[in-house]
């Protein structure tokens, strides 16, 4: 190690640790340098005895997806919203949140004391004309026979004819009425449409509701949707079938899908274009309304990377030591790294580096820029001396 090397080596560590812990470790680092000058002097005969040894990683190439994260809610790919048919006050709720129900099964009783009785005003009126029916019978055939007999005139019997049939046609009117209302009595009955879980149920017993309440949901379990809101920018490079990845607060992954459907207009209060994927969940990870983040994978490109533990981070940057021959041999330079996400131990490298360059890996807390090197080159967990 040389002279320069080693006070500056010095004058680092006394400012780290103190005089006394650095006159210590300075012996021992003596030492260890003295030991390691013979052994590399013996191993590699002609290199620079001053030059520090490192293990060095060619920086590779690899395949690097383009991704992009978007909030994402997920909803049942079967949910039914149940709104009130008729205005009424609430009476009584016979389910709670989070309930498994069958299609038909009763939700809410809105007050049908109105409804029964304006049916049974209707049925009233329905009595009262049958009874009409009957006397325009009776009439009409008082009439028959009397022409007939040559007792009465051709324009009685037609009179007879006409309120028979008036009474036949009022009767008829009666009985839609009376099926339309009854009908309608049904409705202040809410019944599941279909087997699910009901959802929150915003309303309470007392409260006034319109055909616009909404009173509950009722959704199929297991199967999901994740609703994806992607800004109008990259609205072109949205298509059905995009991979799409599933994270949750937590950075486990949910589920890996792709896109099925990607809304052909732009929502004008967010400026976002509606994606959705479906998302399976046998085991119940996640639930409905819950929020996500979703990956948008956008395509894939050829990109170095660099290994997590070769970077230093100052003020905010990223920086790694590369070995650069020089023509007299290795120096250690030091360039500031523009990363990306992580793929797995290394980071996508955005600018800074090229693939095939050396990356220091070992000792860069002892480096300096234009620190002489000797490289170790790293292949396969295994170090083989550069030449």
């Amino acid at each position: 190690m040389s002279l320069p090397f080693t006070m500056r080596l010095a004058r680092k560590i006394t400012l780290m640790v103190g005089p006394a812990p650095a006159l210590a470790l300075m012996l021992g680092l003596g030492a260890c340098v003295y030991g390691c000058g013979k052994s590399s002097a013996g191993g590699a005969p002609g290199g620079d005895p001053g030059a520090m040894p490192v293990q060095v990683r060619v920086a590779p190439s690899a395949k690097i997806p383009d991704t992009t994260e978007y909030l994402s809610i997920l909803k049942s790919r079967h949910s039914a919203a149940i709104n009130p048919q008729v205005e009424g006050q609430i009476t009584r709720i016979f389910v709670k949140s989070g309930d498994h129900v069958q299609a038909g099964t009763p939700l809410l009783q809105i007050d049908p004391l109105k409804q029964e009785a304006t049916v049974s005003s209707q049925e009233a009126s329905r009595a009262a004309q049958e009874a009409n029916l009957r006397y325009a019978k009776v009439s009409l055939d008082r009439a028959q026979k009397l022409f007939e007999a040559g007792v009465t005139s051709k324009q009685e019997l037609d009179n007879a004819q006409t309120n028979y049939d008036a009474a036949v046609a009022q009767l008829k009117a009666l009985d839609a009425q009376v099926k339309q209302q009854r009908v309608e009595l049904h409705y202040y009955s809410v019944s599941s449409p279909m087997d699910g879980i009901v959802g929150d149920i915003p309303v309470h017993a007392g409260d006034r509701v319109t055909v616009a309440t909404l009173l509950t949901t009722v959704d199929e379990p297991g199967a999901l949707e994740a609703y994806i809101y992607v800004p109008a920018e990259r609205a072109r490079a949205l298509k059905i079938g995009l991979p799409v990845r599933l994270f949750d607060s937590t950075d486990n992954a949910v589920s890996e899908t792709r896109l099925t459907f990607v809304s052909p207009q732009v929502e004008t209060d967010t400026q976002t274009v509606l994606a959705k994927a479906p998302v399976e969940n046998p085991r119940a990870k996640v639930r409905i309304a819950q929020q996500v983040r979703a990956q948008v994978t956008w395509g894939v490109h050829e990109g170095p990377v660099i290994p997590v533990l070769a970077l230093q981070r100052i003020n905010g940057q990223f920086f790694a030591f590369v070995a650069v021959n020089e023509g007299k041999g290795s120096v250690a330079r030091q360039r500031l790294v523009k990363v990306g996400d992580t793929t797995g131990n290394d980071f996508v490298v955005l600018d800074g580096l090229k693939a095939g360059e050396h990356i220091i890996v070992s000792g860069t807390q002892f480096l300096q820029d234009g620190m002489p090197v000797t490289e170790q080159i790293q292949t396969d967990g295994k170090s083989a001396t550069a030449k």
